[in-house]
């Protein structure tokens, strides 16, 4: 049926076309404004369309005005839904077969001729609102630098800021004579002389054999691969480091420094000055990322002062920032290093971040702002906070799953193990590392252990306490080993609690720290299942096959040392070396160290894979449990959750920075 009759007036046509019955006006009427309704849109997508918008759109005024612009305009670049995620950055998590994914899109960049117009005002008024309400906040250890010198900027401090913009600051230098002259102990402690006992000075020795052994045959076998396979003596890259290497020359920068291995410290350093690319790109875990890389090249730089690591901090920081360009701020768990896109990982529900991922960033984010004097990575981890302060907590426990979109709890699981495990270290540590400074972050702390104690904290039919997991209101009778650097994490807190809750936090920590030794000498190996459970008359033992395994984690140990530190009751000491003897037996291979499929049977099979963070995390707080207390005094320094030890601030290097 024609829609259009020949107008009058027109030669050719016959008479009985010269009119238009009404149904056909209306068609006519309703096609016409279709396609300039069409027309119209298209000046918003063409190219160089700028010049014709100004004909439809009103003037805004100043950089205030930017943002009621960006809302439109994010619509129309937000990027397509990403492809499923790759293993899940659960704290020290073993790295799965990689995914295959699609090629990402190329980096977008501020000056970029080749940008959308779109994307190109976007980012025009990003920087705009963000120069007009960051503010500079410089410490005594930020000194005037050579005029004109430029440091990275990121992106505006509002919850849905793009990617970091290149911006003129004002100059200065982190001054690291200054920070060293604020240490009260020397890094590596006050010598004793002969005055040291032997047998622990012997035990030491061991633990730097075995880091040595450790080193040397990942760099025979697998220098530059993220970690060694020492069965097959080959190298590991894994897919969480979104192509990345040497996860384990950054994880062992610090160790090596600590026990004195200075031809390897050296080699390791050499690597990372010539060989550590930051110019990838594919998929990482912002967790992974920030706590390893960003993590041990702040260490290594607080230790030495080698502006190598510092540089290399700060570029890989810059990067890792538009993993917060959500509406809520909260940042997802993957991101694409190159063009800076992420997403979710393909198995949290409800595309949610997690817990213990973006609680795991605010040690290492407020020292990128201290080194860098850009205030924008301390603002990003302060706005997690505010998300977490402003929604309800069930029972005022902190579930593991948070909508980045909506900034609400999408399932009611709880644990303190793997997904929530680092969020309730970072807040005690925060609070250290302020110098007792950061209040909202004891209060946060103090508040969650409350609730833990009162709805998770429970003691089995003979008499061991264990942190149970919570799921909408149920119980589940299982604690992981991730869970068990609660022991080391509740002594650190009870340290500086009020003197009626002191000693009872301390003897809930002992407790804690005796039923995850329990979990290792109830097996044949004497080293402890990846989850034990309480039920069915099982006490402290894996009753799955899938929880036997072990991959030479850490927290046991980690519990180890700071009850030490804090108590100096020797069994501490002694449980410690047990567990040395158990590494040596069944895990020490001829090319390095491996985890194990069974740790209940006396001839276990190995896994071949020696993770970096047995380097980074597992010899090293097995090494300072034999050391002097002064030896990385924790006065001066807290360990981020990869054994990384960063400087507490005595000198408000940046002060804590509020979210408007």
């Amino acid at each position: 049926m024609l829609l259009l009759r020949k107008l009058p007036g027109m030669p050719g046509w016959p008479p009985s076309a010269l009119g238009l019955r009404l149904p056909q006006k209306f068609l006519f009427l309703l096609f016409l404004s279709g396609l300039l309704t069409l027309c119209f849109g298209a000046l918003f997508l063409l190219p160089d369309s700028s010049r014709f918008k100004r004909l439809f759109l009103p003037r805004r005024g100043g950089a205030g005005d930017a943002g009621g612009d960006l809302d439109g305009l994010r619509s129309l670049t937000s990027p397509p839904p990403p492809p499923p995620g790759a293993d899940p950055g659960r704290r020290h998590a073993a790295p799965s077969p990689p995914n295959a994914a699609a090629a990402p899109p190329p980096p977008r960049r501020l000056r970029d001729p080749k940008l959308p117009p779109v994307q190109a005002a976007v980012a025009v008024m990003e920087a705009a609102a963000a120069t007009s309400s960051r503010r500079e906040r410089l410490s005594p250890l930020h000194r005037q630098g050579p005029p004109g010198e430029k440091k990275a900027a990121g992106a505006g401090s509002g919850t849905g800021s793009a990617a970091p913009l290149r911006q003129t600051r004002a100059p200065f230098r982190f001054d690291y004579e200054v920070f060293r002259r604020s240490l009260r102990h020397p890094v590596l402690g006050r010598r004793k002389g002969g005055t040291e006992d032997p047998e622990n000075r012997v035990r030491r020795l061991k633990l730097k054999e075995m880091m040595k052994f450790a080193w040397d045959n990942y760099k025979q076998y697998a220098m530059g691969k993220n970690e060694l396979r020492p069965l097959t003596k080959n190298g590991h890259i894994g897919n969480m480091f979104g192509g990345l290497r040497g996860a384990t020359v950054v994880d062992a920068l610090d160790t090596l420094y600590i026990m004195e291995l200075q031809e390897e410290f050296q080699e390791a350093k050499d690597w990372v000055e010539k060989n550590f690319d930051l110019n990838v790109n594919g998929e990482a875990s912002l967790f992974e990322v920030n706590i390893r890389y960003v993590g041990g090249l702040l260490a290594a730089y607080y230790l030495t002062g080698e502006e190598v690591f510092k540089s290399k901090a700060l570029e890989l920081g810059e990067k890792l920032l538009p993993a917060f360009n959500t509406p809520t701020g909260i940042p997802r768990g993957v991101i694409n290093l190159g063009s800076g896109m992420s997403w979710s990982w393909g198995w949290a529900s409800a595309g949610s971040s997690i817990l213990a991922e973006f609680g795991s960033l605010h040690l290492e984010f407020v020292h990128l702002s201290e080194l860098s004097g850009n205030p924008v990575y301390t603002e990003k981890v302060m706005n997690i906070r505010k998300v977490l302060n402003r929604i309800e907590k069930p029972q005022g426990l902190y579930p593991n799953f948070l909508s980045p979109v909506t900034g609400n709890w999408v399932q009611h699981h709880v644990s303190i193990g793997g997904l929530g495990d680092s969020f309730y270290e970072y807040l005690i540590k925060s609070w250290l590392m302020s110098d007792k400074k950061d209040a909202e972050a004891k209060t946060m702390y103090d508040n969650a252990l409350e609730a833990i104690e009162k709805h998770l904290v429970k003691k089995s039919a003979g008499g061991l306490t264990y942190i149970a997991e919570w799921r909408g209101g149920a119980l589940d009778h299982k604690m992981g080993h991730l869970a068990c650097f609660s022991g080391g994490m509740i002594a650190l807190g009870a340290e500086h609690a009020g003197e009626e809750q002191k000693q009872h936090y301390m003897d809930l920590a002992a407790e804690i720290t005796n039923t995850c030794h329990e979990s290792y000498v109830r097996s044949e190996t004497k080293l402890g299942p990846e989850a034990f459970r309480f039920d069915f008359g099982t006490e402290a033992m894996a009753t799955r096959l899938s929880d036997r395994y072990y991959i030479l984690r850490p927290e046991v140990v980690e519990s180890y040392m700071y009850m030490w530190r804090l108590t100096h009751n020797p069994k501490y000491r002694q449980w410690g070396w047990e567990a040395v003897q158990a590494l040596e037996k069944y895990c020490r291979v001829e090319a390095g160290f491996s985890g194990i499929r069974d740790v209940y049977t006396t001839n276990p099979s190995h896994d071949n894979m020696q993770q970096s963070f047995f380097l980074a995390e597992t010899l090293k707080y097995l090494y300072l449990l034999f050391c002097e207390d002064d030896v990385l005094s924790l006065e001066d320094w807290v360990f981020n959750t990869e054994a990384h030890p960063l400087p507490v601030n005595r000198t408000d290097l940046i002060l804590k920075t509020s979210v408007q």
